[in-house]
């Protein structure tokens, strides 16, 4: 019994997918041009195809999991479970009107052409506002869509927006914020689910350990309780004596969005030597 993956055989998604599974400890062998791997040490087949096709190829069963961004399987409308957000991949698909365009709220799209790859998500996020447009659906370059005039505005993924800014475009409305997702098809056989379950740890395990910091310092003794107190960590920071009398060393776990400012505290508490080191895996 094995899973079977279908990942994105190139694109913004690929090399991130192929690099969680390797950091999961899955050893696969991605060559040029193949469309279907076996990992070496995890019962898991690993299928490359098209980001658009993903979804579908999930819930027909022809691959048992899906790494896709989050956009294309609500696009696709297919009832997939999700199974894990990945954290990487991260975007937002955006509404966006040329510069010169007096903009004010939702409502000055009423009426207005919207090109966009997205007509689904679209359509349902101006149902929702109570707003009428006609949507324009093309595949590829929607941000000229207003130069060429064929739109008044385009819903697109934006990243950075350097490619709004460089088509003479603002962007004003936030549709959909997306990232990879695992999915899985609904109809996975025991044996699947509790290798599936395995699978999942792991990549827990990964995304715990991006997300924090394993941190070493030395505390005068007389300043540990306020040090200590500094530290959230897992349970309790472990304190252990330094050879020189009077210190300790002190070792905990920081969340990166709390790190600085732990750090700043702790060094005004009189912590020195503080060490930061990166976390390869986390479980807990």
């Amino acid at each position: 019994m094995k899973l079977r993956i279908a990942i994105q055989k190139s694109g913004r998604l690929h090399e991130d997918s192929i690099k969680l599974l390797k950091e999961c400890g899955i050893d696969i062998n991605n060559g040029v041009n193949k469309l279907k791997t076996e990992a070496t040490n995890f019962p898991l087949e690993v299928f490359f195809l098209r980001d658009d096709d993903i979804p579908q190829y999930v819930e027909d069963g022809v691959a048992d999991l899906g790494i896709v961004g989050e956009n294309v399987v609500l696009e696709k409308n297919c009832p997939l479970q999700t199974v894990e957000k990945l954290g990487f991949g991260k975007c937002r698909l955006a509404m966006a009107v040329p510069k010169s365009m007096e903009y004010n709220s939702i409502r000055d799209l009423h009426g207005k052409r919207i090109a966009t790859s997205y007509p689904v998500i679209v359509n349902d996020f101006l149902g929702k506002m109570g707003i009428e447009a006609e949507i324009h659906e093309i595949s590829g370059s929607v941000e000229i869509a207003p130069g060429i005039g064929l739109a008044e505005a385009i819903c697109d993924l934006v990243s950075s927006g350097s490619t709004l800014f460089m088509n003479g475009l603002k962007e004003v409305e936030t549709v959909l914020r997306s990232e990879a997702i695992l999915v899985a098809n609904n109809k996975l056989t025991d044996e699947q689910k509790v290798l599936l379950r395995k699978l999942v740890f792991r990549i827990q395990a990964v995304k715990k350990a991006k997300n924090n910091k394993y941190v070493l310092l030395n505390a005068p003794n007389d300043k540990l309780s306020e040090i200590i107190g500094l530290l959230p960590g897992m349970k309790s920071p472990t304190v252990l004596p330094l050879a020189e009398a009077g210190w300790s060393s002190v070792h905990s776990v920081l969340n990166e969005n709390d790190f600085w400012d732990i750090i700043e505290s702790l060094k005004a508490a009189g912590a020195e030597g503080i060490l930061v080191v990166p976390i390869e895996k986390m479980v807990i």
